[in-house]
């Protein structure tokens, strides 16, 4: 245990003694008195008072509300991906020395997914202080995708400001708690993402579905998917729905190659993962 601590300690800290300065190409950028008082609200939800409030100020901003798209949250969304996929990786290999490869993908690839991602949005209320432009304020409520694109802009910003601890810490409080119940309750599997993985190593293709039958009432229809990458065409499956059906298409795909054991053979079930990792 000891060397383990040892090792992490170092790495940790080769990210938390190198820390980029922030891009000055916002140094034209002024803050309102509407958009200090949201700063000053977020810096209390978060729990952390920036060092430069322009950070901030750039990690809510959405393109609509910004004067030009440097001015954005982008670059910083760019960024926040990278950290919070660093974290979230560290924190699952050395609490769980005994998960395979894709065990750990499949947490984390949940776990980072932009569905996640609102949902802390959400607890940290940033639809009350992200910065908009009229007619996306104007709505009853804030696209999920843009309040989840501002709380990886807000881990970007933390790390900038305040070094990689500071982002790792505010990560795992928010997300562990999220972790431990996805491993307690075992992670839904995508096996049409996993598929297009293999696929594009393999073989560098993208994998399609083909649906060749449909049966039953309306109400309670099966559909007949195959998967199939270039000419080669894998043993088909049925489900109550399409994504269903696609979903045990690809998994017969990949036991068929061989990228899966006995075990994880499930049957498939309505998986609740964010249609953005389902297309």
């Amino acid at each position: 245990m000891k060397s383990k601590r040892n090792f992490w300690d170092q790495f940790r800290g080769w990210f938390s003694g190198h820390r980029p300065p922030p891009t000055r190409a916002t140094d034209d950028i002024e803050i309102s008195e509407q958009d200090r008082e949201k700063l000053i609200v977020c810096q209390g939800r978060l729990g952390y008072r920036f060092r430069d409030p322009m950070l901030l100020k750039v990690a809510l901003t959405h393109t609509s509300g910004a004067n030009h798209r440097l001015a954005s949250n982008e670059r910083l969304e760019f960024l926040g991906d990278a950290i919070l996929g660093q974290v979230i990786s560290e924190w699952l290999f050395c609490e769980y020395p005994r998960y395979l490869e894709g065990e750990l993908t499949r947490i984390k690839s949940v776990i980072v997914s932009r569905k996640t991602c609102a949902t802390v949005a959400d607890q940290l209320q940033l639809q009350e202080v992200v910065i908009v432009g009229k007619g996306i304020g104007a709505k009853d409520s804030i696209p999920r995708s843009i309040l989840s694109n501002a709380f990886e802009s807000i881990v970007a910003a933390l790390y900038l400001d305040g070094g990689y601890e500071v982002a790792q810490r505010f990560i795992l409080t928010f997300l562990k708690d999220a972790m431990l119940e996805m491993v307690s309750d075992g992670v839904p599997i995508n096996y049409k993402s996993l598929f297009q993985q293999v696929a594009q190593r393999e073989f560098k293709l993208t994998p399609v579905y083909q649906l060749l039958d449909e049966r039953g009432p309306d109400h309670q229809k099966e559909f007949h998917v195959c998967a199939m990458v270039g000419e080669r065409v894998f043993e088909s499956g049925w489900g109550n729905s399409k994504k269903e059906a696609e979903q045990q298409a690809a998994l017969n795909a990949l036991n068929s190659l061989g990228e899966i054991d006995e075990e994880s053979m499930l049957e498939v079930d309505e998986l609740s993962i964010d249609s953005k990792d389902m297309e």
